[in-house]
């Protein structure tokens, strides 16, 4: 059953909002990081395809939100007492870009790049979804509910480039080939206590 209308084969966990809530700083530590790995994907693609028009005019203002998601973030740790640890690796973003189709022309390597971030952001907004609707931290609620909603134009926006550049079909066949490999990388992680995905 797709999640949340993202297309996602495999919703998460249900014990990981659980894990997650019991274990918020880590969350908030590990979210941190993905928002700033978020602003430097976009700024990747911008400098690695500067010809794209469309694409920076649309990820330039992106690179922005996500950093300033990431500021919040850092307000969010500082409130509670909590600091920025260390970055862990993170396994899922890992896997999905193990599973990156390498070579093909230029269009073909910006579509699989948009797809992953696509992928990426599509899981964070369920997750995002989880924790809005389930912890009760109400601050933190409104926080996850706020950043769903970004995240979701974010998806949108990653998906939408794909097709600027490459054939809609050639696009929707890739795209539910990534969503099968996302789902069998979830089934294969277990519910972490110290990560967002």
């Amino acid at each position: 059953m797709a999640s949340f209308k993202l297309g996602l084969k495999l919703p998460t966990d249900p014990r990981w909002v659980d894990i997650a809530e019991k274990n918020i700083e880590d969350i908030l530590v590990d979210h941190a990081y993905c928002e700033q790995k978020a602003a430097s994907s976009c700024i990747s693609l911008i400098v690695q395809f500067p010809e794209k028009k469309k694409m920076v005019e649309v990820l330039a203002p992106v690179v922005a939100e996500e950093w300033s998601h990431f500021e919040s973030v850092l307000d969010h740790l500082k409130k509670r007492g909590f600091t920025l640890g260390r970055q862990r690796t993170d396994e899922y973003v890992k896997a999905l870009n193990a599973a990156t189709k390498k070579g093909g022309s230029r269009e073909e390597q910006l579509m699989e790049k948009l797809l992953i971030n696509a992928l990426i952001e599509a899981r964070s907004c369920e997750r995002f979804r989880l924790l809005w609707k389930h912890i009760s931290d109400e601050e933190l609620s409104q926080f996850y509910y706020d950043l769903m909603v970004s995240e979701a134009g974010h998806y949108k926006n990653f998906i939408s480039l794909a097709r600027e550049y490459m054939p809609k079909e050639q696009v929707e066949n890739r795209w539910q080939e990534l969503l099968q490999i996302e789902a069998d990388i979830m089934l294969n992680l277990a519910p972490r206590a110290d990560r967002m995905h």
